[in-house]
């Protein structure tokens, strides 16, 4: 997507992750596998954009969120591209309000699409 508007993050690769987490390569697979993080290959690459992590950890509020727009249909490439996206009914790109604690009402937001 090249959408100027798009919210911009860095992308961090598997072994990015392995030094920013602090975790083996088996566990950031785990999270991934759980939706605690979601990535997408990026020139071929499985990538995890860095706004996904705060203080060396998963974003808390990403995997309930993650869970419910892959329940309404979307796979992960989908569901990032919506995170990064701003989004009229919230005004800003959802992580961003995921970011400052709006989980419920990116939630009520993500459910409704189909």
């Amino acid at each position: 997507m090249t959408d100027s508007s798009r919210y911009e993050t860095d992308w961090l690769a598997l072994p990015d992750l392995v030094e920013v987490l602090g975790e083996s390569l088996g566990r950031v697979r785990r999270l991934l596998d759980d939706h605690y993080l979601i990535g997408s290959r990026r020139n071929g690459v499985l990538q995890v954009p860095s706004v996904f992590i705060v203080d060396g950890r998963p974003l808390s509020s990403l995997r309930g969120t993650a869970i419910v727009l892959h329940d309404v249909g979307f796979d992960d490439d989908e569901a990032i591209d919506w995170l990064l996206t701003p989004e009229d009914t919230i005004g800003v790109a959802p992580i961003e309000a995921l970011l400052v604690g709006r989980k419920s009402e990116v939630r009520r937001v993500a459910a409704t699409l189909s």
